[in-house]
């Protein structure tokens, strides 16, 4: 006589009762979509300047290729 695991059964359920409180919608809202993407861009610029000096000196961001004045860059 096998002995079978309840485990397996128990997930099931678990996964079926899990499922019943996620929105039943077929995508995202896209103000989600838009605010991730925000929030992305301003990452993005918030580490290149962190990281600017390190890209210049691999030669990946020059002054002249940014055309921003030097006086408004960060320190």
């Amino acid at each position: 006589m096998q002995i079978q695991s309840k485990a397996l059964p128990q997930g099931f359920s678990l996964r079926r009762s899990l499922r019943t409180f996620a929105p039943a919608s077929d995508g995202s809202h896209p103000m989600l979509v838009f605010t991730a993407v925000v929030l992305l861009a301003l990452f993005a610029i918030v580490q290149i300047d962190l990281h600017s000096a390190q890209l210049q000196a691999m030669g990946l961001l020059g002054q002249a290729a940014t055309g921003i004045d030097p006086a408004f860059l960060s320190p």
